[in-house]
């Protein structure tokens, strides 16, 4: 009998590769065939589609990876059969092997023929469908003629199901990039999720009902004191959304009972894919802005056809759940469920609203510095009533809330469309007050639009009381438009002060609108032990957007660390707390160093690469083999070691250049432009410039970020591919070719006396085990200032590489990682890293 492993065996070194032998494995009739989609950078990003079959997996590389469109024809090049064992390989496969490269499991489940599966690959037509995390319906194989028959050539094609979404509205291998292999391996991700909806205590076996009116939250004057009883959450500027699954039937009703399914095509297809157990799931829809912050307006422009923005669904509750009524359980027990059911079934566009800790003052502080519209609190014991409820507050970062539009008036100047919008709400009588105008927020193609759908309800018959409105005749309209408005304050007549427009609301009957009134939180604080729970957060950290680790004792947090600014080692683990995020973006798997500063900025420094981290939750020790030669060097492994560095008085965070995962292969290259005395600012905008202009040349892409201290650091984003020395010695000929073609500007050595005047760019930072300041890491210097992501066309504005500090940077935070939100993507292949150092008369890379 032929060994359907014998190429496999053949073309590996078992004593080098971590692969799994190659052993043949029968397995028991009727057993669920396994599949596993592996994501593999070798010298090329391909995936392997592997289907178990009589022992093995049959095996095709496909360059492209898999589509949702039934039109894309996607190249899979068979392959020979790899062993049962390999779906559970993820790891490296070393260097100078067969594959070398990294593989994670992109996608594993099962899979069922349709049809004959031998006679399916014997004649080259194979179909069958498929039950994975990502993976699912019906698929075909189907092989090419008159090509190579030792690697036959086949193609990967989604057949016609309810699965299938057009190539320009959703990606699968970018919507869904990472591995699975923490998740459950199930029969099918549908299965797991249903076991995972089993009914907590206090569930009752119900059918589904028709109709499902959702819990409402109460505006309240000020947090409540007992914080850990509340799950506080984001409060999201959308449209709040409930769906209904019921098999294969998915509704989308608004708070109202209105049936928004066709209007939201793309999601509806989404929750067909995710085949979520039967029930009502309760949540947000909105769209967020190029900053990662939801925006209404771009939500009001997707469903009204002139925006292309993606909507999201966020999910925070869930009522009825798979035969069962949830109502009566607690609200921790509804929400774990529901999150029980979206980790086996991950999406890209459906999400679980996370919880953010138990400091209400602190979160609602954050959101408001990040220009969100608040925080909502839910008592963790309470259960989910069909109404308005004191068990969901909601804080407000400002005044803001939904109008009638009553009328408009007309434009002044240049201006188009209308000036003001009329406001109103309704009072206890029914009767529609006037509650001022709003003539901010629009831009000059909304004034037009919205002075169309004004006209449809224009009458003659003003709806507010007689002589309410005073001024020139303005433009009636039936009160049948809402509104989103923010504003100062409330005048003494009833009117909204300096109001800004933010949208039409069409979810909400405009008879529902009154005067919004903050109540107080029933069991809340009083004034005077409000002022102590501020005193309480201002000594010890604002857990904002990073959850304090547990057993962390934060010390000394009123110690002044920096006389410049002021700034306290509390807000130090304050300013850590709100950029976790940001910086694990760029920290996660990484080496790091730690500037620790125990007598604060001016006094004496310690930069440490190894460190006893039994007390610092957060940071953990890397493999000793990484660096056999020296203690284990350090990672941040999650946003709450940034605190517990923090708290060990670190204020500086340097990261190397390449992962833990693939160490002696660096994944990116940096530049620090550091200047010599007497060069100004705008010398340093202009060497950017050039050096960005010098590397586009080479084929390089290249992103920049101010180093929160004189200079810039430009960084250039690479496959891990070459060794340390390979990049450090391209990188010197990068700096002599830029020093030896501007020997007016730049300096090739690093002394003070060789650069006064001139600029030193230092490739020192691309040795292997150096350095760089991490981005949104704070610089040891006088004022704290903050090393920021920026893009190339905002460099001529940058006015300093110290332009955000401690006490300045929040405004940025809004913007974030945007401007290297294609960092990712453009990472230089082996490919383009050959020609480029060729072009500098360098050998190719090592691959």
């Amino acid at each position: 009998m032929t060994d359907a492993l014998a190429q496999y065996k053949a073309k590996r070194n078992f004593s080098l590769t971590s692969e799994p032998a190659a052993t043949h494995a029968d397995r028991a009739d009727g057993a669920p065939l396994a599949f596993v989609i592996q994501k593999h950078w070798a010298s090329h990003l391909h995936y392997d589609l592997r289907l178990e079959l009589d022992g093995t997996l049959k095996s095709w590389a496909v360059p492209k990876g898999p589509s949702y469109d039934s039109h894309d024809k996607r190249m899979a090049v068979q392959v020979e059969d790899h062993p049962l064992a390999y779906a559970s390989f993820e790891g490296r496969i070393a260097a100078h092997q067969y594959g070398a490269g990294e593989v994670i499991i992109w996608d594993r489940g099962r899979w069922t023929p349709l049809g004959d599966p031998r006679a399916g690959l014997a004649t080259g037509n194979l179909k069958f469908e498929l039950h994975g995390h990502k993976m699912q319906g019906k698929w075909a194989l189907i092989r090419m003629k008159g090509k190579d028959e030792h690697k036959p050539v086949w193609l990967l094609m989604k057949e016609k199901d309810e699965f299938v979404r057009p190539a320009a509205a959703y990606s699968v291998v970018d919507a869904l990039p990472d591995s699975v292999a923490s998740l459950p391996v199930a029969a099918a991700a549908t299965d797991a999720a249903q076991a995972a909806s089993a009914p907590p205590a206090g569930a009752v076996e119900s059918s589904l009902p028709a109709h499902c009116k959702p819990q409402l939250a109460t505006l309240v004057e000020q947090a409540p004191a007992n914080g850990a009883d509340w799950v506080f959450e984001i409060k999201f500027d959308g449209y709040r959304m409930l769906a209904r699954v019921e098999g294969g039937s998915i509704k989308l009703i608004t708070r109202n009972g209105n049936d928004w399914t066709d209007r939201m095509p793309a999601l509806r297809a989404e929750l067909a894919r995710m085949q979520l157990p039967d029930g009502w799931y309760d949540g947000e829809i909105v769209v967020h802005d190029a900053h990662g912050k939801p925006d209404f307006g771009l939500l009001q422009a997707a469903f009204d056809g002139s925006g292309s923005a993606r909507l999201l669904y966020v999910l925070f509750d869930v009522p009825y759940l798979h035969g069962h009524d949830l109502r009566a359980c607690t609200l921790v027990q509804r929400r774990a469920a529901l999150h029980n059911v979206l980790d086996h079934l991950p999406s890209a566009v459906v999400r679980f609203s996370e919880e953010f800790g138990n400091d209400p003052q602190a979160l609602l502080a954050a959101a408001c510095r990040l220009g969100l519209e608040g925080v909502i609190g839910k008592r963790r014991d309470g259960p989910y009533v069909q109404r308005r409820s004191a068990d969901w507050i909601k804080l407000k970062c400002g005044k803001r809330q939904q109008f009638v539009i009553g009328g408009y008036t007309d434009p002044h100047g240049a201006r188009v469309g209308l000036g003001a919008l009329l406001l109103g709400t309704y009072d206890a009588d029914g009767v529609l007050q006037y509650a001022g105008n709003v003539g901010s927020g629009f831009s000059r193609a909304l004034l037009t639009q919205l002075k169309d759908k004004l006209a449809a309800w224009a009458t003659a018959d003003s709806p507010f009381p007689a002589g309410a409105v005073a001024g020139r005749q303005p433009h009636w309209v039936k009160p049948i438009l809402v509104c989103e408005v923010s504003f100062a304050e409330w005048t003494s007549g009833g009117a909204v002060r300096h109001a800004v427009f933010h949208g039409l609301r069409e979810a909400k009957p405009a008879t529902a609108l009154v005067r919004e009134k903050a109540q107080p939180v029933e069991n809340g604080v009083s004034n005077k032990a409000s002022k102590k729970v501020n005193r309480k957060v201002s000594s010890k950290v604002p857990t904002t957007a990073t959850t304090l680790p547990a057993g962390l004792v934060i010390s000394h947090a009123e110690r002044v660390i920096d006389a410049q600014s002021g700034a306290t080692k509390g807000e130090l683990l304050d300013y850590y707390a709100q950029v976790g995020k940001l910086m694990m973006a760029q920290l996660r798997q990484r080496p790091v160093a730690l500037v620790r500063a125990p007598a604060g900025v001016g006094g004496a420094l310690f930069f440490q690469k190894h460190a006893d981290v039994a007390r610092l939750p957060g940071v953990r020790q890397l493999p000793q083999e990484l660096d056999p030669d020296h203690p284990p060097m350090l990672e941040i492994a999650e946003a709450g070691g940034l605190l517990a560095a923090a708290q060990w008085n670190v204020v500086e965070f340097h990261s190397q250049n390449a992962l833990a995962v693939h160490y002696d292969t660096p994944d990116r290259m940096v530049f620090d432009l550091d200047p010599g005395a007497g060069v100004a600012w705008p010398t340093m905008q202009e060497a950017g410039q050039l050096i960005k202009a010098f590397l586009e040349q080479l084929g390089l892409t290249a992103f920049v970020k101010t180093s929160g201290g004189k200079g810039l650091h430009v960084v250039v984003p690479l496959r891990p591919h070459a060794g340390w020395d390979d990049i450090k010695h391209f990188s010197r000929q990068i700096v002599q070719h830029m020093a030896q073609t501007l020997p007016q500007r730049f300096a090739l050595k690093s002394g003070p006396d060789n650069r006064v005047g001139k600029i030193f760019i230092d490739y020192l930072r691309n040795g292997r085990g150096a350095t760089t300041a991490a981005a949104w890491s704070l610089r040891t210097r006088p004022g704290l200032g903050v090393s920021v992501p920026i893009g190339w066309d905002e460099l001529a504005q940058v006015r300093a590489g110290d332009q955000w500090n401690i006490r300045n940077v929040q405004a940025r935070l809004v913007t974030g990682n945007a401007p290297w939100a294609d960092y990712g993507r453009s990472a230089c292949t082996v490919k383009r890293l050959t020609a480029a150092m060729a072009q500098l008369g360098l050998k190719a890379a090592r691959q």
